[in-house]
């Protein structure tokens, strides 16, 4: 097993764009100089909530430039996978030797591969590249669940698996995981709403949306929670529940970069074939944003 832990809050670094649709540089760095100065523990550039499928090669390379030069030593763990093993590699080609830590895999989408083809796929990953590796289910985008028996025989199997980013909202599952898993592998929440739960069942962090827009708070949480104050940690998670929520009533990343408008931030554009925040979204984080800053 990698000497890396990833444990704590890592950020999914939203991609702020201009208005005419390029990227925002200036407000990029920015955000990420806020998570750094709140306390975030590692950040996850290109990744979902950085809309990934929407960017050019030169643009990924771009933000990692951006983001290898603000992270004041965090480490990176960089979004990768695709749904093709080429496609992957590929990707993997085209960051390496740009500030990677660690590669975020996702379980490949639209195939719907089986869990037999799911450890063949992330076996060849693993043995394509000397550097950690971070397992991403996410069945409700990808169309395929890796279950924990094919987790724990991965990490069991691949010394570079380090940890899953785990997304299924099945808190039985991960129990069996954090039950299973060898020692330094760290199981991450992927649902910002489960994370308290799942640190108190054993799991590291999260790899979180929130903390786009409330770094400091969704980390304050996971550091309490594994310093053993659950006390405390259960009070951030209660405090912030509704905000947690409230990133998911659109798809990922709509509402959460509403929020950060609506913060001042960035603008909120999204690219196609994403939409922008409906007004309900926006009334809605108005509200809790107003909620959450007077507490």
């Amino acid at each position: 097993m990698s000497d890396m832990l990833l444990k704590g809050c890592g950020t999914a670094l939203v991609t702020p764009f201009t208005e005419d649709g390029g990227i925002d540089t200036a407000a990029y760095a920015a955000l990420i100089d806020r998570q750094v100065a709140a306390g975030v523990d590692f950040l996850v550039p290109l990744a979902t909530t950085g809309e990934t499928p929407s960017l050019s090669a030169s643009e990924k390379l771009a933000l990692m430039e951006i983001a290898v030069s603000h992270a004041a030593g965090r480490p990176l763990l960089v979004g990768c996978g695709s749904n093709s093993f080429n496609a992957t590699l590929d990707n993997m080609e085209l960051l390496d030797g740009h500030g990677v830590d660690a590669w975020l895999v996702v379980v490949p989408y639209y195939n719907k591969p089986t869990q037999e083809g799911q450890y063949r796929y992330f076996r060849a990953v693993a043995a394509a590249t000397d550097k950690p590796i971070v397992i991403y289910n996410v069945p409700g985008r990808t169309g395929a669940n890796m279950t924990a028996d094919t987790c724990i025989r991965l990490a069991n199997e691949c010394e570079n698996i380090i940890a899953i980013k785990e997304a299924s909202g099945n808190y039985a599952q991960v129990s069996e995981i954090i039950r299973r898993a060898p020692e330094g592998f760290a199981v991450l929440s992927g649902d910002d709403d489960m994370t308290f739960a799942f640190m108190a069942t054993g799991a590291h962090g999260v790899i979180s949306v929130a903390s786009n827009a409330f770094p400091a708070e969704v980390a304050e949480m996971t550091h309490r929670a594994a310093a053993g104050d659950y006390a405390g940690a259960r009070e951030l998670h209660h405090r912030l529940f509704p905000f947690f929520k409230a990133c998911f009533v659109e798809s990922n990343p709509i509402p959460v970069k509403a929020a950060l408008e609506i913060m001042g931030q960035m603008r909120s554009d999204v690219r196609l074939p994403l939409a922008p925040a409906s007004q309900h979204t926006k009334d809605i984080m108005n509200q809790l944003i107003g909620e959450l800053c007077q507490k």
